[in-house]
């Protein structure tokens, strides 16, 4: 084995490679302790094999670490993974002859990070490479003098991920939520499209993209100089009389225009008595022609790549404000250069010189069906009109899977969503005239709003929404989902933060004894309670929460075992709490955003957690009672409304109405022209009033107030009065909405009133202050009967029924609302 310097003594040695000119040695530990706390979980040891592969001039001998053997050995097949996220990897080349060895790797970072040693009178190349959360293949050469002597291909392995099943499911789709959103737009929504200039990261991901493309994109430029597209070009030439065939429009008018040319002869046309022959007429002629609109296109195409190669070549070549260590790449210059210059022969050559300028948009089969020219524009949509975020074909070595999988979760959750509700608008994808860009960022806010189908409710997902003008710091959580609900003037914000960390519980661990289970670290589940603290807004009073609830997506597999874990309990307690986010394990999120959409603002309500004495508070406060009092005549309500009153005989009065906070006036019909409730006002005093009839009391109030809409009867009436409370007076439409006594009858009414704006009650007696309770509720072709109030509700649409038990009502109306709309579909 070589010799090593001193220094070089940490770790063991992971690769060992002998050439004529130099020795190699990669060093570090062959082990990582998240990666075997995963293996404990996951069936891995059978599946994992890392791909190890070595090109080179001279090689002899080629030792890498065994695992199983724990020891090297000089086969490269069937390896078990020895290269983890977030290692340190030290790398050593000592020459054997004079030659200046030098490191190259397509990272700029890693360039930097092995550097030459001098030891006496010679050197060795020397450092360390700290892969950080990237994954994947990383390929590095060493050089001398340009030429490279030896490239090494290694593969770093995911520690909290199964590498061949979550990391790739993660890629694909993250790719296909890109590219189904990228069609799209180009599809429906290119006019309404918000323009982004990206600079260097979408000119690098052209890079990348037209590097891999580039050689079958010739090809198929090749293809199609070999069978063109072409067609019969329509010109006209002068010919003889007796040369004329088939007469078109111009050849017509061309004759009518020049009767001069007609003369005698004895074959010809026969004008009145006499027959004519033209002397000579213009003759349709068609020749071949290849300068057709699909050849211009490809023309037009090659011309778009080769400005954007020669903009790449610009933008590198105007940094001259680089240190030595960081100069433009001169391989990179040399491949974009080439590339541009392949393009630029292409476009001179005799067949493309004789096609023209495209000069108006195409839609062709030609572009989509024939051979070459469809493989020629897939790939400049691919290049030009969409980009992946990061795929091993393209070779982008260098993955922060960290990164890949906070734009996973984002994507995933729009994906979830785009199922079930109406896509109204989204960001993530921006255009110009450059192409299409991907809107995601650490410093960059992306959105997509939906709408549901049948609420119409406000659903809106926002990656890093930042928020600022906060009492304390800024805050910007990774994903940020707000609900709009039906009579709420503000929105639900719930927190999903993305953390590509967990905690394996092993090992005896504190996390172990206290928690059984791998799940999500304790400092992940402190920011969600600072993210729900601290986004606050004030309205014309005391901050108030704006955040509902923040939860922790974290990469785990087992949902099963994981719902008796701390922290996914701690949701229904306290609303903060952590959930397994991946490819194959979605199905707690999916449930959980589905509950928060469908649950009513009165139970989002109730999930928040509240000041101590708040609860009090409310029942104090916000439950004020209306006394609503019949109003017989034209004159009885005009003297109301004038002198600020409302009175009532003491007789009629019964338990409960000294409760009144408000006083709203019910004009029975046949009283001018109005008839339902319209005014209401708060009671300042109560005063009784003695009269010849008896005893009055009589309510003087602050001022009236005017109803958003007038409640209307709908052949329901009040004898003498109700008592109802101000939030239904201010909601209701109609009178037997104030009726609503019971909990259910309220969850009900309330349920159904986010379904339909005409929802029809129906009550036992047509007096409401007669009435014991609701008999059914009715809205379009669908009648929602009451039994009792222990037994059953029924919805009966057509011939079908569905039955729901109240208790199911009182415990979970999400589900039933779920229920609901299942069944109204």
């Amino acid at each position: 084995m070589v010799s090593l310097p001193s220094g070089f003594r940490e770790g063991v040695e992971l690769v060992v490679i002998e050439t004529k000119d130099f020795s190699l040695v990669i060093k570090g530990s062959p082990y990582h302790e998240m990666y075997e706390g995963l293996k404990q979980y996951r069936a891995m040891d059978t599946l994992d094999e890392m791909e190890f592969s070595v090109c080179g001039v001279g090689v002899d001998t080629i030792w890498v670490y065994d695992v199983n053997q724990q020891k090297l050995t000089d086969s490269i097949l069937n390896l078990r993974p020895i290269f983890f996220e977030n290692g340190i990897y030290q790398i050593l080349a000592i020459p054997k002859t004079e030659m200046e060895l030098e490191f190259y790797h397509e990272h700029p970072g890693f360039r930097k990070a092995i550097s030459s040693l001098n030891i006496g009178s010679g050197f060795i190349l020397m450092g360390n490479l700290h892969f950080q959360n990237e994954i994947g293949y990383s390929s590095f050469e060493i050089r001398s003098q340009g030429l490279t002597l030896l490239d090494v291909t290694l593969e770093v392995f995911p520690t909290k991920l199964d590498y061949k099943r979550d990391y790739y499911n993660l890629l694909e789709e993250v790719n296909n939520e890109i590219y189904n959103l990228s069609y799209s737009l180009i599809k429906k929504t290119y006019l309404r499209a918000k323009p982004k200039l990206d600079g260097d990261p979408a000119a690098a991901e052209f890079y990348r993209l037209i590097r891999h493309h580039f050689d079958n994109f010739l090809k198929s430029i090749k293809k199609i100089e070999q069978q063109p597209n072409h067609q019969l070009q329509k010109h006209y030439v002068k010919a003889r009389g007796d040369q004329l065939r088939k007469l078109d429009s111009r050849t017509r008018s061309y004759l009518r225009k020049r009767p001069t040319l007609f003369v005698e002869a004895d074959k010809g046309i026969h004008v009145q008595s006499r027959t004519l022959m033209p002397k000579e007429g213009m003759q349709i002629k068609k020749d071949l022609t290849f300068d057709t609109i699909e050849n211009r296109f490809v023309k037009h195409m090659m011309a778009r790549l080769n400005d954007k190669l020669n903009d790449l070549i610009l933008r590198l070549r105007k940094r001259r404000r680089w240190s030595n260590e960081e100069k433009p790449n001169s391989d990179l210059l040399q491949q974009i250069e080439f590339m541009a210059n392949q393009l630029e022969k292409k476009m001179k050559n005799r067949f493309w010189k004789g096609i023209g300028k495209l000069n108006r948009s195409v839609f062709s089969l030609v572009l989509q069906m024939a051979p070459g020219y469809r493989d020629a524009y897939q790939i400049f949509l691919t290049v030009s009109k969409g980009l992946m975020v990061s795929d091993s074909l393209y070779r982008m070595s260098m993955k922060d899977v960290a990164s890949l999988y906070e734009y996973w979760t984002f994507l995933k959750l729009g994906h979830i969503l785009a199922e079930k509700y109406e896509l109204v608008s989204q960001d993530i994808i921006k255009v110009n005239r450059e192409g299409l860009f991907v809107n995601l960022g650490s410093n960059q806010s992306s959105q997509r709003v939906f709408r549901h189908p049948v609420t119409k409710e406000r659903i809106t997902l926002t990656y890093q929404k930042y928020e600022g003008n906060l009492p304390t710091l800024p805050q910007k959580p990774d994903t940020m989902l707000s609900i709009e609900k039906m009579g709420r003037d503000y929105c639900y914000h719930y927190v999903f933060d993305a953390k590509y960390r967990i905690d394996y519980a092993q090992g005896g661990s504190s996390y172990q004894s206290r928690y059984l289970t791998p799940g999500p670290l304790e400092e992940d589940i402190n920011t969600m309670h600072r993210y729900r603290d601290s986004i606050v807004a004030k309205n014309e009073g005391p901050f108030e929460r704006v955040a509902f609830g923040a939860y922790v997506l974290f990469p785990w597999f087992d949902e099963d075992n994981y719902q008796e874990h701390h922290f996914y309990e701690s949701i229904n307690k306290v609303n903060i709490g952590a959930l397994p986010f991946l490819p194959n394990a979605n199905s707690l999120v999916e449930k959980f955003v589905e509950r928060l959409i469908e649950s009513s603002p009165e139970e989002l309500q109730k999930e928040g957690i509240l000041p101590k004495g708040t609860k009090e508070q409310w029942f104090s406060e916000l439950d004020e009672k209306v006394l609503v009092g019949l109003v017989s005549s034209q004159e009885e309500y005009r003297t109301y409304v004038q002198e600020g009153y409302y009175e009532i005989p003491v007789s009629l009065l019964k338990k409960g109405w000294q409760e009144a906070e408000y006083v709203a006036l019910f004009v029975k019909k046949g009283v001018g022209d109005l008839n339902g409730v319209k005014v209401y006002g708060r009671v300042d005093q109560i005063i009784h009033v003695g009269k010849d009839d008896g005893q009055y009391a009589r309510f003087n109030v602050d001022g009236w107030h005017d109803l958003e809409r007038t409640i209307s009867p709908v052949h329901y009436g009040i004898s003498s009065y109700i008592m109802t409370t101000l939030q239904l007076i201010k909601k209701a439409k109609e009178l037997p909405e104030l009726f609503m006594k019971s909990e259910y009858e309220m969850l009900l009414w309330r349920m159904l009133r986010r379904v339909s704006e005409r929802v029809e009650v129906k009550l036992d007696e047509v007096e409401l202050d007669d009435a014991t309770r609701v008999d059914s509720f009715a809205f379009d072709d669908i009648e929602v009967d009451i039994v009792n109030e222990e037994e059953i509700i029924i919805f009966k649409k057509r011939n079908e029924k569905m039955k729901v038990e109240v208790k199911d009502l009182k415990r979970q109306p999400s589900r039933v609302f779920m229920q609901l709309i299942e069944f109204m579909k």
